[in-house]
């Protein structure tokens, strides 16, 4: 507030035009007679305002009334008071409404950790649903991989090109990036069965025709955004199928199943380590703009499962392995998976969207089962072949 709310000063005149005086300082003018008794300011302080009187015979007095608004009954008692600052109103006898609390954090999402720093833990996700359609999956898994070779190399294929139908979708809805679906889910799966019969050099020639393939298949439409559609496209065919040829190509040696048995377990055995001791223990965050849930305890967990893992799986499932090879491997794989982990939250948050999809309930989709498997499967694929051979 100014001087000028505090009552005029021992220099101000107090007449107003017209002979009549005004009193400053209150929102309103007191009309005064000038043959009136003459006051100090220091006598006028003590007296009470008054509401306005509209003068009969001048026009002063209404045009104060429209320009500063009605006369008020209250007001400061004394001149030396500061008037009230307006606030909001409450009702007669409650307290202040406090403000509402800030919102929680978000939920974990992953396997890093269940809310670092939370009073409360929560898993973010329907635990019975999640571990009965895992159960499910990891029958139909073990069942195909041990049986019939071609009919995991098969089951792979579906899960890519579903996993490659989420992601188009979602850039679709999210991004309005149309990628050309077709050529990637036929070029997807030639990768995998090619990696399995061919090898790396099929895989390699599959990626290639693939990439060809989505160039030539965009160019049907208007080439509005041409160069963003197809650079899309190169990229999903990368990140899911090529990925995903990794474990046809462990698949196709002496001892195949028991290699991708390994590397599925170091997988899943990081993501639990991971979300259990995150979930008990965790508090400093791991890359909290990525995914608030992770944190640092929960990858000093995935590290000591897989580690743990590896070796026991280097000893007694893979030809010719050794114990320590194991806990490098184990090392490795759960780097990678949680970089993976960070790689689709990374897309998603970009995205706006929690889940890729809504086919495995307690999942979310395929490819938020993938996430972690499709980086892993390269650097698993490359130090079995370092340690062990191609077989």
């Amino acid at each position: 507030m100014n001087d000028s709310s505090w009552g005029a000063p021992p220099s101000a005149g107090l007449r107003g035009p017209g002979g009549q005086g005004t009193s400053p300082g209150y929102g309103w003018e007191v009309p005064t007679s000038s043959a009136g008794p003459a006051h100090e300011v220091g006598e006028a302080a003590q007296t009470r305002p008054m509401p306005t009187v509209p003068h009969a015979g001048g026009d002063s007095g209404e045009a104060a009334d429209r320009d500063r608004g009605a006369a008020r009954q209250s007001g400061p008692l004394f001149r030396d008071e500061r008037e009230p600052q307006p606030g909001p109103r409450q009702p007669a006898g409650r307290r202040p409404t406090p403000p509402d609390p800030a919102p929680d954090p978000a939920p974990a999402d992953g396997a890093g950790g269940a809310g670092a720093g939370q009073g409360k833990k929560s898993a973010g996700r329907n635990l019975r649903a999640a571990i009965g359609v895992g159960i499910g999956l990891g029958v139909i898994i073990l069942a195909s991989l041990f049986i019939y070779k071609p009919v995991f190399v098969g089951v792979v294929a579906v899960a890519v090109v579903v996993g490659l139908w989420e992601l188009t979708s979602r850039l679709t809805e999210r991004k309005d990036i149309r990628v050309p679906l077709v050529p990637l889910a036929v070029g997807g799966v030639a990768m995998v069965v090619a990696g399995y019969v061919r090898g790396a050099q099929g895989a390699v020639v599959a990626v290639a025709l693939t990439a060809l393939a989505v160039l030539v298949w965009r160019m049907t439409e208007p080439p509005d955004n041409y160069l963003r559609d197809v650079t899309a496209g190169v990229f999903a065919a990368f990140y899911v199928p090529f990925l995903a040829t990794f474990v046809a190509l462990m698949l196709d040696t002496d001892d195949g199943p028991w290699r991708v048995l390994t590397f599925l377990l170091l997988t899943v055995v990081s993501d639990t380590g991971a979300y259990a001791v995150g979930w008990r223990f965790g508090k400093h965050p791991l890359a909290p703009r990525i995914s608030p849930g992770k944190t640092r305890e929960g990858l000093l967990g995935a590290v000591t499962f897989a580690m743990v893992a590896g070796a026991l799986c280097m000893q007694y499932l893979i030809d010719d392995g050794v114990w320590w090879q194991g806990l490098l491997l184990g090392l490795a794989a759960a780097v990678s998976a949680t970089l993976g982990d960070l790689g689709e939250s990374m897309i998603k948050r970009d995205l706006g969207i929690k889940d890729m999809g809504k086919l495995l309930p307690g999942h979310g989709g395929i490819m938020d089962r993938l996430d972690s498997l499709l980086p892993t499967a390269p650097v698993v694929w490359l130090l079995l072949v370092i340690f062990v051979g191609g077989g």
